[in-house]
């Protein structure tokens, strides 16, 4: 903990505002520990388990994290905004960056000449009563699902992916319940199961997805919920294959005690075929954004699922935000419909194809095996994570630290290709293969 914070109160209450109190004015940063129960109760004159109820209260509001014999920490992205660091500080002048896994803004399209077109044909404002799914958009969200697969009888809307995974855990799910994730997984994602006061249970995947025994052992642990990602899993690239597919859905079948939540966020920049698993259990949910494809200020994403699930969704959105925009709507429409900006998408996808594709076989002509099938990101296994980034910094570079993503698989980084071009592949390559496995000091000699 840093020096210069002192936790102050006579309460758990008092203790627990102190605490965020010094997260929120940054003098606690992410990372930081915080002292031992017994310790803190002796300093405060409290008993124990005062403290002990306390961070039992921070834990469950997802600000901070008790980690075995590494003790008590602020957790790396708490969900309280800080004064100070609030914003993730620019990289240093000169590095490039490749760890923001955000698509390239030169091939999103133009939104200027929809939205000069929307605002000729719109019409007059909508009233409070008359706000909602519009019919159109509802009919293309569900041939474009059908098309791939899923059922899409029952649809509504969500601001993104991320607040459709969040209105189907709050609908479902409450605080101290299980959830089956990814792992290494969307690190927005768990951030967000934390702040739930959710507790994730990590299931390892391979480049085809969750490996089945994972998810039996999740299920049997007492998940309530399973979250999986269709296709460009972030951070892996991983991608439901056929057969992994077929796998889960025989484990899943008829089950009513777990709710499938399907994460398609990449959608059409994906150059593998969706395998959805939709149906599978008795609640279910299908979420994919436009975000990722069309741009990252479109915040709207379909949701399709079972009658019960959907209806639970769409109600508490119609007691909280009440709907999403229908300028958003018919702007996501207009974009749909527009054979160029269909080109221009496939372009995209190409060129993360190829960006991606060509990292993944340069690092495996060095003998490094990385991580990449679909998607905007590759992910390397590294022997630490710490001096690889400092190696890649060293050269010029900045990558993720797979720690964001990580609940108990091994240490790696996660590069987002957006920003490459074909002649960084062969400098990039050489600083990983030695970030990857640095050469180790030489020993002193007496």
């Amino acid at each position: 903990m840093s020096a210069r914070y002192q936790v102050t109160g006579a309460t758990a209450a008092e203790i627990s505002a102190s605490i965020e109190s010094g997260i929120r004015h940054a003098t606690l940063a992410p990372g930081d520990p915080l002292p031992p129960v017994r310790a803190l109760a002796a300093e405060l004159a409290v008993s124990p388990a005062t403290v002990s109820r306390a961070y039992a209260e921070l834990r469950q509001r997802g600000l901070i994290v008790t980690a075995g014999r590494h003790g008590t920490r602020v957790r790396p992205r708490p969900p309280v905004a800080a004064r100070r660091a609030a914003l993730r500080p620019p990289p240093a002048a000169g590095l490039r960056d490749l760890s923001r896994g955000e698509p390239d803004a030169r091939l999103l399209p133009p939104l200027g000449p929809h939205l000069a077109a929307l605002a000729d044909t719109i019409g007059p404002a909508i009233s409070y009563s008359d706000a909602g799914t519009l019919p159109e958009f509802a009919e293309a969200a569900r041939q474009r699902l059908a098309a791939d697969g899923v059922p899409a009888t029952e649809l509504t809307l969500s601001s993104g992916a991320l607040d459709g995974i969040e209105r189907l855990l709050t609908t479902w799910l409450r605080p101290g319940d299980a959830v089956a994730v990814e792992d290494p997984g969307w690190a927005n994602q768990l951030d967000l199961i934390a702040a739930l006061g959710l507790r994730p249970i990590g299931v390892p995947l391979d480049d085809d997805g969750p490996l089945v025994a994972g998810v039996a052992a999740a299920i049997a642990a007492g998940a309530r919920a399973l979250i999986v990602t269709s296709r460009a899993q972030n951070p892996t690239g991983a991608a439901v294959s056929a057969e992994r597919a077929a796998d889960l859905r025989a484990l899943l079948a008829g089950r009513a005690d777990v709710l499938l939540i399907e994460d398609d966020h990449a959608a059409e920049l994906a150059r593998v075929p969706l395998h959805p698993l939709a149906g599978a259990t008795a609640h279910w949910a299908f979420v994919r954004s436009v975000s990722k494809p069309f741009g990252p200020d479109l915040r709207l994403a379909v949701l399709a699922g079972d009658e019960t699930t959907v209806a639970r969704v769409a109600g508490r959105t119609r007691v909280g935000t009440g709907w999403v925009s229908t300028v958003a709507q018919r702007l996501v429409l207009s974009l749909w419909r527009d054979p160029a900006v269909t080109a221009l998408i496939e372009q995209a996808a190409d060129s993360y194809e190829r960006r991606r594709r060509g990292l993944v076989d340069t690092l495996a002509e060095r003998g490094l095996t990385a991580h990449g099938r679909s998607g905007l990101n590759v992910w390397l296994p590294v022997t630490d994570e710490t001096v690889a980034s400092t190696v890649l910094r060293d050269a010029g570079w900045l990558a993720a630290p797979g720690a964001l993503f990580r609940i108990a698989s091994p240490p790696a980084l996660r590069i987002t290709v957006t920003a490459l071009t074909d002649p960084d592949l062969h400098p990039l390559t050489h600083t990983l293969t030695q970030a990857a496995h640095p050469t180790p000091p030489p020993h002193f000699t007496a």
